[in-house]
């Protein structure tokens, strides 16, 4: 179970697309595969935290994680990256009184 909240988005030529946010559950590790906005899966070809590559990340490590397949229009700030049973937050709920 992962999930991170996409807070920015930038692309390093001849790498891939990096996204960066914090981990808001679970953990993260280099090769897992995760889903944006529980649609479409990828995955994380490297996983960094203040420019130093590390193994994982966990809850509340402020990240960026690389993807050499993605382009910067397939993820925006405000994206839901998630892996396991973890679904991405719905648009609201709704109530009657």
């Amino acid at each position: 179970m992962f999930r991170l909240t996409v807070q920015d988005v930038f692309v390093i030529k001849g790498r891939g697309l990096v996204a960066t946010g914090r981990v808001e559950l679970g953990a993260v590790r280099v090769g897992d595969e995760v889903r944006i906005n529980g649609a479409r899966a990828v995955q994380v070809d490297a996983v960094e935290q203040f420019r130093k590559k590390v193994d994982e990340a966990v809850v509340g490590d402020n990240v960026g994680l690389l993807f050499s397949t993605l382009e910067r229009s397939d993820v925006s700030p405000g994206d839901v990256l998630t892996s396991g049973a973890v679904e991405p937050a719905s648009g609201g709920v709704e109530v009657s009184l």
